[in-house]
């Protein structure tokens, strides 16, 4: 049976898009739908408010579907990655959004069900895929990159310092046999890493296996991608919500809205020149994190990190001329 799953930051995401999602007809997209926990809250919270709920997984568009069958023409799904919102929006008739929500990386969904090889704390085969039609899978990663290829990945996306232990281990591993389940896996790094680094940090094998997600669902390109879309199709006043679970997430997200909430004028003008000024203003001066209340509620919100934006509406010279 699968666990419950508990929309993080449920308060926090409907505070910061109340504004744009109480407007007439507001059109809000849940780039990262999963189980459509904030969608619920979203569409309740707001009667005029219709969402199109965006996931690449089709067992979470199925059974957030059955979810918000209530909520009839109001709740739209859309199987896509979320670097694909300009083109889901169009599809659907409309030009902007006024409200974008991503819940980043994996689903509790997807951990909960085992077969799907995410949790290093079920055995399953190494699969990974959030579109389960991809190619490419985490026992194909493991079995058949290179050692150094297998390095970067761990240190880019997984941020481990023991990468290439861990990359030596796994290389002398599937000579003798293929690495097929994530128990074999997870007990292998964790022989590959140190005792010392062992006894803090939770499971040593949470880095590696989010490393191989990462490089399985391409999450890190396509975030790169998706982030500057998605803003360039927010209308005027409408707000972006950001929850990222890692620092390569959230880095990308604090640069990209740090960008566009500066202005691009040369440093030392006393006004901003046309066409150069801030189209955003930050809602988050920092990246929120859960409260204690919350953390006690649902521990698997601990990473969590939000960051908010609204687009700021362009300005007007004499007359209300652009």
């Amino acid at each position: 049976m699968l666990a419950p799953h508990i929309p993080v930051m449920l308060d926090e995401v409907l505070d910061h898009l109340a504004p744009a999602a109480a407007r007439p007809g507001a059109v809000a997209v849940d780039a990262t739908l999963g189980a459509g926990g904030h969608t619920e809250a979203l569409l309740t919270a707001h009667p005029g408010l219709t969402v199109i709920g965006v996931d690449r997984d089709p067992n979470a568009l199925e059974l957030a579907s059955k979810r918000l069958v209530d909520f009839g023409r109001r709740f739209i799904p859309a199987r896509a990655v979320y670097d694909a919102i300009p083109e889901v929006l169009g599809d659907n008739g409309f030009d902007e959004a006024d409200a974008v929500l991503f819940d980043l990386g994996v689903s509790s969904m997807q951990l909960d069900q085992a077969d799907r090889g995410f949790a290093y704390s079920q055995d399953a085969r190494l699969d990974m895929r959030m579109n389960p039609d991809d190619d490419l899978t985490a026992e194909t990663v493991v079995n058949t990159y290179d050692t150094p290829e297998l390095v970067r990945i761990l240190r880019e996306y997984g941020e481990e310092k023991f990468a290439p232990r861990v990359a030596k281990a796994i290389a002398n591993a599937r000579d003798k046999a293929p690495i097929t389940s994530s128990t074999a896996l997870a007990d292998l790094v964790r022989d590959a890493i140190p005792a010392a680094a062992r006894r803090t940090g939770g499971n040593p094998a949470k880095r590696t296996f989010q490393a191989l997600r990462i490089e399985v669902n391409g999450e890190l390109d396509t975030w790169e991608r998706a982030l500057p879309a998605a803003l360039d199709r927010l209308a005027p006043g409408g707000r972006v919500v950001v929850m990222s679970y890692h620092s390569l997430e959230d880095r990308i997200t604090k640069r990209e809205l740090a960008r566009r909430a500066s202005s691009s004028s040369p440093a030392g003008l006393p006004v901003d020149l046309p066409g150069t000024e801030p189209t955003f203003r930050l809602l988050t001066k920092k990246a929120q994190q859960p409260t204690q209340n919350e953390l006690d509620r649902n521990p698997r919100s601990a990473p969590a990190r939000l960051r908010a934006a609204e687009r700021i509406a362009p300005s007007t010279g004499p007359g209300g001329a652009p």
